[in-house]
């Protein structure tokens, strides 16, 4: 009874220690030296509140299915909407890399929490301040920033995932308003959101982007529930049923499909560093109850196999780090291509998916249960690889780019 009795008693340490946030970073080719000083207080504000804000109630809430609304005004006031937009508008007026890391840090803490911050800042606050009037900027996006409105994102519909150009939601003219008509699905924050930016048809077949209000006659956003993914984030649809939209609340400029794409370019560089904070998790979580967890007399660290996987998912969260850090100084630059963008989404949450699942198996069957992040962070991770844009045409973009063929058509 003895060695069952130390068995029970070592997995309830492991329990109990597991409800404090305990994460240490990893930089194992020193990569800090390359952020600025800027980059580095960023983070460490964005950890410190991940670790008491976000760490205590996620895996409740994961279990339970409910977004924490509450984290809305408060991401607002860590400066997690739009860091990289300038302070004019309500953004943080930092760089892109700085962005990056902010987005590693929410990510580390849940993918849901960090949609709800890359939703607001790249696919809502982005277009607005990169194609909307001034008049239209300083009207939403300082309110944006500060999270007093919620903003979501309309571009995907229910048989136009990964075609966008195929949608059929679309605007006629009406004198001084548009009449908008149809419906836009897996819309991240849109049952609680204050406005949608929304991209419609107009009657001559050009993609036009506006801001439609939420509490607009015709104008519903249902919620989408019996997810097993991203449960702490709250989903839903955008539906349209002869809604009249102002025409000051549509960017008076941009047409075509380069405006809606713009913006997942720019939310698909958050998500290749937000998963590489899954990822981080996942292994920090897995090194600790390595070197705690004893079987056959010694930690299971100590065995090969379980150090031939720390080895490889340390090896490949470098090496996400690098192509990452990399794709932000070309951001800064403004060197960087979509193409670019698009092969580090692609690498990067699927390196995270892997190491979540490897992670998973060092805690054995304490894996599957919520003391640990594993099985959280696997099931977000899920998401993550299909949407903005998913792993399969991520890879045909690359394979586009560098042979010249466009195998979509």
């Amino acid at each position: 009874m003895g060695n069952f009795e130390n068995g029970v008693s070592s997995i309830l340490d492991f329990k109990q220690s597991a409800k404090t946030d305990q994460y240490q970073h990893h930089d194992y080719y020193i990569l800090d030296e390359l952020l600025s000083e800027e980059h580095l207080l960023a983070r460490a504000a964005v950890r410190d509140w991940v670790k008491q804000s976000v760490s205590p109630i996620i895996e409740d809430c994961a279990n339970r299915s409910v977004c924490p609304t509450h984290l809305f005004k408060e991401l607002g006031e860590i400066g997690a909407y739009g860091p990289s937009i300038p302070s004019k508008y309500g953004g943080g007026g930092m760089d892109d890399i700085a962005y990056g890391v902010i987005m590693q840090e929410l990510e580390r803490g849940d993918s849901g929490i960090r949609s709800m911050a890359s939703v607001q800042g790249s696919l809502v606050m982005y277009p607005i301040y990169r194609y909307a009037s001034e008049e239209q900027k300083m009207k939403w996006l300082p309110k944006l920033g500060s999270g007093e409105l919620i903003g979501c994102f309309g571009l995907t519909e229910p048989d136009h995932g990964s075609n966008p150009a195929g949608m059929i939601t679309n605007i006629k003219d009406d004198g001084d308003a548009y009449i908008l008509n149809g419906a836009k699905m897996w819309i991240t924050n849109s049952p609680v959101a204050d406005l949608a930016v929304v991209w419609a048809k107009d009657e001559t077949g050009k993609i036009r982007g506006m801001v439609v209000e939420t509490g607009t006659k015709g104008f519903s956003t249902p919620e989408i529930h019996g997810k097993w993914s991203l449960r702490a984030s709250i989903t839903g649809e955008l539906v349209f049923e002869d809604v009249r939209v102002p025409k000051e609340n549509v960017f008076p400029e941009i047409k075509g499909l380069k405006g809606p794409l713009s913006c997942l370019t720019k939310a698909r560089y958050g998500i290749a560093w937000g998963a590489i904070g899954a990822a981080l998790d996942c292994y920090d979580s897995a090194l600790r109850y390595s070197q705690e967890r004893i079987q056959f007399g010694k930690p299971i660290g100590a065995f090969q196999l379980t150090q031939k996987k720390l080895a490889e998912m340390i090896t490949e969260i470098t090496k996400a780090q690098l192509l990452t850090w990399r794709l932000g100084s070309l951001m800064n630059q403004g060197k960087a291509t979509p193409s670019q963008v698009s092969m580090a989404k692609r690498n990067n949450v699927h390196m995270a998916l892997e190491i979540a699942r490897e992670a998973r198996q060092i805690h054995g069957g304490m894996g599957i249960t919520n003391e640990y992040p594993c099985m959280r962070h696997m099931m977000n991770l899920e998401t993550v690889l299909t949407y903005e844009g998913t792993h399969d045409i991520h890879l045909l973009i690359t394979g586009m780019d560098v042979t010249g063929f466009n195998a979509f058509k």
